[in-house]
C-alpha cells in the first residue's frame, strides 16, 4: 500500500490573488519540504488538487472568480510547481474526489493513505478527506502544512483550524502528525 501527499488549493488566487489568504505563507515551506520526501521515496507519490473553476460553477454563487480554469490565478504557487511524474487534478467543488479522476488514479497506483496538506482544513481539506473517508482510506493531516481561510473571519485563526482539526480526527479518523513526522 502507498502514500499520496494530496497538495489542495495552494494556488496563486488562494495565495496572494482574488482570494488571498495571508495565513496561507506559513504553510508553503512545511509543503515544500514534505513534497520533497514523497518525491525521494517510491512508497509515496504526489498529488495536487487544484481549483479550476468554470464560469457556470455552483461555488461562484458563494465566493467572487477565483482560480477560474486555464487562468494564472488557477496556477500552483511557483514554490510549490509539481515535479515530473506529481499527478494533478482539477477540481470544481470542495472535494477533491467530487466529478474528478482522483479515486481512480490513486486506486492505480495502490494508495491506501491519503496525507492531506493545504487550503482550506475547514472546506476543501474537510470534504476531501469525508470522501477519502468514504472510500475507505488511511487519512492523516499536517496541521503546520494546512490552514482554515483567514480574511473576513472574525474568530481566531488558530481556534478555528484546532476546531477544524478535532473535527477531522473526530468524525474520520484523521492522524494528526507535524508535516516532519508525517511517514
Amino acid at each position: 500500500m502507498r502514500t499520496a501527499l494530496v497538495i489542495v488549493d495552494m494556488l496563486n488566487d488562494f495565495v496572494d490573488g482574488s482570494l488571498a489568504n495571508p495565513a496561507a505563507a506559513a504553510i508553503v515551506q512545511p509543503i515544500a519540504a514534505l513534497a520533497a520526501k514523497a518525491r525521494s521515496s517510491r512508497e509515496w507519490i504526489v498529488a495536487y488538487a487544484n481549483d479550476a473553476h468554470r464560469p457556470d460553477d455552483v461555488e461562484l454563487r458563494v465566493f467572487p472568480p477565483h482560480a477560474m480554469a486555464g487562468s494564472v490565478g488557477a496556477q500552483v504557487v511557483d514554490e510549490l510547481r509539481p515535479a515530473p511524474g506529481d499527478l494533478v487534478v482539477p477540481k470544481r467543488y470542495y472535494s477533491a474526489f467530487t466529478e474528478t479522476e482522483l479515486a481512480t488514479l490513486l486506486a492505480a497506483h495502490d494508495v491506501g493513505r491519503v496525507v492531506l496538506v493545504g487550503q482550506h482544513t475547514d472546506c476543501c481539506v474537510r470534504h476531501t478527506a469525508y470522501d477519502a473517508f468514504r472510500l475507505g482510506l488511511e487519512i492523516a493531516v499536517c496541521p503546520d502544512a494546512t490552514t482554515v481561510f483567514g480574511p473576513g473571519a472574525h474568530e481566531p485563526l488558530a481556534e478555528r483550524q484546532q476546531r477544524a482539526l478535532a473535527y477531522l480526527t473526530a468524525y474520520y479518523g484523521a492522524r494528526l502528525g507535524r508535516s516532519c513526522e508525517i511517514g
